[in-house]
């Protein structure tokens, strides 16, 4: 009798450990332990007070991840500041982010694509950035990973009409590594100088900047950029009238637009006028050797852009 109570324990034993491994089996990824105030937040739907997150005012460089299972949902370039007291996104990591109607029949919820953990709501058309999305999302459902090597070169592109000009004065600012010039912006690929100059090949006469920002914030760049150049010439710049030489910045995230929109809303407010062109960036040929460290070469001096302080 006591060896048939031993094999029915054991028996028993064994099913449940069977049982353990199949929900194991069932169990598509671990998922991480939450408080009670998260799980307000992430399971039941709720938000945390405005302004009162950790992400909102959060500016380093990394990946926002899920709370609750850590899939990477959002890189630091898309977030944006929207003062409305919770962390901005204008765009998520492709496949991260599920959208679903909100049940007061007029928001779009938007939760974490692998684990169905909520975040907060997704609004459109309010302008905030170019791509005119804002991603609202509640900092308590987010963990954030930091980039492990924080790179501090970095590029920025400018077209402010003849490129000599430009490239002359970026030069000269402190924390600027080096100024290239060459052509973005048009649908000729490897573009000569002869191409651009007759207008016709859609590119702009642009300068890479490249800059230490540990040195020199893009701000600073941007700055200067209006300050050496009429940026509310609609036609060129000075003398050179053309497509080619129009004003023109080409942004590589949603912080760099940020601080443009900024800047021109700044000048707007002392009347000037802005026909200066946002772009995204794309492909920089660089111009033929002649054009590099024009004046430098030639030992001459601008003559359409010289320095006029506007902040």
């Amino acid at each position: 009798m006591f060896k048939i109570f031993i094999y029915i324990v054991f028996l028993n034993l064994f099913v449940s450990a069977l049982y353990a491994m199949e929900y194991k089996k069932l169990e598509p990824f671990p998922l991480n332990n939450l408080t009670y105030e998260e799980e307000k937040v992430i399971i039941h739907k709720g938000t945390e007070r405005p302004f009162s997150g950790k992400y909102n005012k959060h500016h380093k460089e990394g990946v926002y991840t899920c709370k609750r299972c850590d899939a990477p949902l959002y890189n630091s370039n898309s977030k944006f500041e929207s003062s409305c007291g919770w962390p901005s996104f204008d765009d998520e990591i492709k496949g991260a982010i599920k959208r679903n109607p909100d049940p007061d029949g007029y928001r779009v919820e938007i939760l974490c694509a692998k684990c169905d953990a909520h975040l907060g709501h997704v609004f459109e058309g309010e302008r905030f950035t170019e791509k005119n999305v804002r991603h609202c999302v509640n900092s308590i459902s987010l963990d954030f990973k930091e980039a492990k090597e924080k790179v501090t070169e970095k590029k920025a592109y400018f077209a402010g009409g003849c490129f000599w000009g430009v490239e002359y004065h970026f030069e000269k600012l402190e924390g600027v590594k080096s100024v290239v010039s060459g052509f973005m912006g048009g649908h000729i690929q490897n573009p000569s100088y002869r191409d651009v100059v007759r207008g016709k090949s859609g590119h702009l006469e642009v300068v890479e900047v490249r800059y230490d920002s540990l040195k020199v914030s893009f701000e600073t760049l941007a700055k200067l950029f209006f300050e050496i150049h009429d940026p509310t010439q609609k036609n060129g710049q000075g003398p050179d009238i053309g497509s080619q030489y129009l004003s023109a910045i080409f942004t590589s995230d949603a912080k760099e637009k940020e601080t443009i929109y900024k800047l021109v809303g700044v000048l707007n407010q002392k009347g000037l006028d802005i026909a200066t062109k946002i772009y995204e960036t794309k492909t920089f040929y660089k111009a033929e050797e002649y054009h590099q460290d024009y004046y430098e070469k030639t030992g001459k001096k601008p003559y359409c852009h010289s320095y006029k302080k506007l902040f």
